[in-house]
């Protein structure tokens, strides 16, 4: 069996993490999308919350499980039996990162492919950050993501009411 783990983040997982994950699965048998636990940056959903989201945006396609992972990627590669690793590319600047990843990761472990998968056009504008900011100033994301994602940005950023914008990290939306 071909499997390969999809990692990221995934807060909050977008369409354009949807489209990669399903175009892998016709590379692959099995792909596992790794939802990593501890990232180094500020959060707007805990693990369990990203598992769940991205469990329910992806429950159709019977080819794809969601598990959270802590550690090393090549790490959680090996533990299930992954022969590859799927990262999704969108601009140019997202190869350079990628690509000194996929050096990391291959001296940590040879036995590990890479695949970049190259983002669909309709999705090449999207990333968690931007939808996140987008969300957080009261900017509709339903063409963003998946409809459980929706409701979840809605939810936390009524919650949060006058204080939502300060709580992600802004880019450029609100100037």
């Amino acid at each position: 069996m071909r499997r390969a783990i999809f990692p990221a983040t995934f807060d909050p997982i977008h369409l354009g993490h949807c489209d990669i994950a399903i175009r892998a699965t016709q590379i692959f048998d099995e792909v596992i999308v790794g939802v990593y636990d501890r990232p180094l940056k500020q959060l707007l959903f805990s693990a369990q919350e990203r598992l769940e989201l991205a469990r329910e945006a992806l429950k159709d396609i019977p080819a794809i499980r969601v598990e959270t992972y802590s550690g090393l990627t090549v790490d959680f590669a090996r533990r299930v039996g992954a022969q590859a690793i799927v990262r999704g590319l969108r601009v140019f600047s997202d190869f350079e990162l990628e690509f000194r990843m996929a050096l990391a990761n291959h001296r940590l472990a040879p036995d590990i492919e890479v695949v970049c998968l190259i983002t669909s056009e309709q999705h090449m504008h999207l990333s968690s950050s931007t939808v996140r900011e987008i969300a957080s100033l009261g900017g509709d994301v339903s063409s963003m993501v998946p409809p459980n994602v929706n409701r979840a940005l809605v939810a936390h950023f009524r919650k949060l009411g006058d204080d939502a914008a300060g709580s992600v990290d802004m880019v450029s939306l609100r100037d």
